[in-house]
Parts: C-alpha cells; structure tokens; sequence
C-alpha cells in the first residue's frame, strides 16, 4: 500500500512538474514576444528618416511691412519599407504584399513650452509636397494604400516596399515683422530673428504604424523627440535611424 502511495505521490509531483514547466516556458514565450515582438514579418521597416527645419509663411494683413511672417518649426518622418529577405515561408516571401499602411495614434507626449503641434499630410495638389491648409490636417489617422507604385501626393506606398512621409509641424509661436532691408533665409535661422530659444520648441511624440498585407496586420509604437538637431544654427538638421531593433511589431 505504501509502495502504490509513493508511486502515485511520484506521478503526481511529475504532473506538476511538468505543468509548471510549461507555464514557465509560456510566460517565457510571452515576454519574450513582448520584448522582441514578430520574428518573421513578411515586410520590415528598415530606416525611419527626420527632418526639421523651419519657415516664414506670409501673412496677408499689415501688408505695409515688408517682413510680415508667421513661422512654423516642420519636422518630416519618413518611413522606409522592405520586403522581408530573411522571411522563411517561401510562399508567404513571394506572395504577400502591402494592403496599406496606417499611422494613427499621434499623441503628443510631451508639450513643447511654445506652440500648438499640427499633423500634416502630403498635398495632393500642384506645388509643394505640404501646404498649411486645414483639409489636409490628419485628424484621426493617415492611411497609405498598397499600390503598383509609391506616390506620397497620392497616399499610395508600392505593394512590394516602398516609403511614406508625414509632417509634424509646430505652428503659433511667433511671428516675424520686420522693415529691415534685410535678407531671409526660409529654414529654421530664421528663428534666431525673433526671441524664441530652442529648448522652447523640444516636444516628443509617440504614434502607431500598422502594415496590412495580404494575410494579417503587424503594429509598431514609433516615438521621437522633436525637433532634431539645433536648427536655430543649422538651418536644417537630420537624423537616420536604422536600427530595426527598436522597431517592435506585434500582430493585431
């Protein structure tokens, strides 16, 4: 009898064993997963590229100087897509494509002491790639649609990789009016003509990118501090961040 009791004591003490060690093993997983997101996504986000600069844009009324400006600090983020090279599903690496891809969930997480932060997307017009119109303010997301081809004045990013950009701007935080005979550069020195100091302007953001292909739908939190460099100096600075480590998707 007490043999038949060590021995289910035994079978029991395995089960338990073996049940922990596959929690263990999942809680793992899990938090691994969490940490390092998706492994083998069919599409791979290479390369996030920023540029921050400034400029006059003119103002209609007080039309008897001749300087008269409202000044916006841009900051565009392109977003650089590839094919995964690496994907091991054959199939999956031949087939699928991009369906679209969506940024949303802009939040500003960190106010600049200046300012009023505005999204905007490319102009679908003639002219310049952005304009400050309202109807091309981004209110709830900006969606790029998977296409033969990559036209950002479209909204439209190539099926099999390609780049979009979008436009963090801050607007509202001083103006430039002036008599002086003088020259102006449209970038961000135009900036050391008025009082505002660069520590003013710093604010960070943190936004969503989701890629929609074929089968399924991987998300990214992307954050940044804006803008970069010191354009007050510069005029326009520029960052590349290449490091697909700190690009974490996760499916939906």
């Amino acid at each position: 009898m007490e043999v038949s009791n060590k021995k289910e004591k035994i079978k029991a003490a395995v089960a338990i064993s073996i049940i922990l060690i596959t929690i263990i093993v999942a809680v793992m997983v899990a938090i691994i997963y969490q940490i390092e997101g998706e492994k083998d996504l069919p599409f791979v986000l290479t390369k996030i590229t920023t540029i921050s600069t400034a400029e006059g844009v003119e103002i209609q009324e007080n039309a008897e100087q001749k300087w008269n400006l409202d000044i916006y600090q841009n900051n565009d983020i392109y977003f650089y897509f590839e094919k995964n090279k690496e994907l091991e599903d054959e199939e999956e690496k031949n087939n699928e494509v991009i369906k679209s891809i969506v940024i949303d969930n802009i939040k500003v997480t960190k106010e600049p002491e200046v300012g009023q932060i505005k999204i905007y997307m490319p102009n679908s017009g003639e002219g310049r790639n952005f304009i400050y119109s309202d109807d091309l303010l981004v209110q709830d997301k900006l969606e790029y649609r998977g296409s033969t081809k990559n036209d950002a004045k479209t909204l439209q990013i190539g099926n099999q990789g390609g780049n979009l950009v979008i436009r963090i701007s801050n607007t509202n935080f001083t103006k430039y009016i002036s008599n002086e005979n003088e020259q102006v550069t449209h970038d961000g020195t135009i900036i050391s003509k008025t009082d505002i100091k660069k520590e003013q302007l710093e604010f960070e953001i943190s936004l969503d990118v989701t890629i929609n292909t074929k089968n399924r739908s991987y998300k990214s939190t992307i954050k940044q501090t804006l803008p970069c460099g010191n354009i007050i100096e510069e005029g326009r600075c520029s960052t590349e961040n290449t490091n697909q480590k700190e690009f974490i998707f996760k499916r939906k």
